[in-house]
């Protein structure tokens, strides 16, 4: 991606300051999305920094990726040819690399599910920091997010503002057909229904 894909626009996220956790990771967002539209490979941009695209709270934890299990090593080499390190983990559901202090996650199997042509195919174009790139839409992050929950990691406080500032977005009933298998996903989406911030009958 080179300087003819940025552009500035009203959506576009800005750093809260100079030397910021926040803008440090805007700048390796921008850095390993360059990298992997240089290389040819296909991806979304996913988690926190994703929704707060569409509207939540800027995340300040990580920068998330979506991308088809046949790319996440071609991925990471391209991230390595500037100048990121290859993170070695035992999950196989995604891999990841490190910029400076920062981590990209690139996710191609979440929750079992294997990313595919449909869901980067859903993917808007979106200004992220003045540089353009593939933006996961609300619905697919939502059900991505709520199909995490497992038994040793279901802590609701954290999402329930993105679930608030996303709820016009978001294609309820879809969310709760697609993680009907969850009992989490039902908890949560039982206590968004008994907060008032959806509507009932979501399975």
């Amino acid at each position: 991606m080179g300087d003819e894909h940025i552009r500035t626009g009203a959506g576009a996220v800005t750093a809260s300051g100079p030397g910021t956790v926040e803008e440090g990771l805007l700048h390796s967002l921008r850095r390993a999305a360059a990298a992997m539209e240089e290389a040819g490979i296909e991806f979304a941009l996913a988690g926190g920094f994703a929704a707060h695209m569409r509207g939540a709270a800027v995340s300040t934890h990580d920068v998330d990726f979506a991308l088809r299990p046949r790319d996440a090593e071609p991925a990471l080499e391209a991230l390595e040819a500037v100048g990121m390190r290859r993170r070695r983990i035992p999950e196989n559901w995604l891999v990841k690399a490190i910029d400076g202090d920062h981590t990209i996650d690139l996710i191609h199997t979440p929750s079992g599910r294997p990313v595919d042509d449909a869901l980067l195919g859903r993917a808007e174009r979106m200004s992220v920091a003045a540089v353009l790139m593939p933006v996961l839409p609300a619905t697919d992050l939502v059900v991505m997010r709520l199909l995490a929950f497992t038994e040793t990691a279901c802590d609701f406080s954290e999402y329930l503002h993105v679930c608030r500032a996303l709820r016009e977005q978001v294609d309820w009933p879809q969310v709760g057909k697609e993680t009907a298998d969850s009992p989490y996903a039902y908890a949560f989406l039982t206590l968004l229904a008994r907060l008032g911030v959806i509507e009932g009958g979501f399975l």
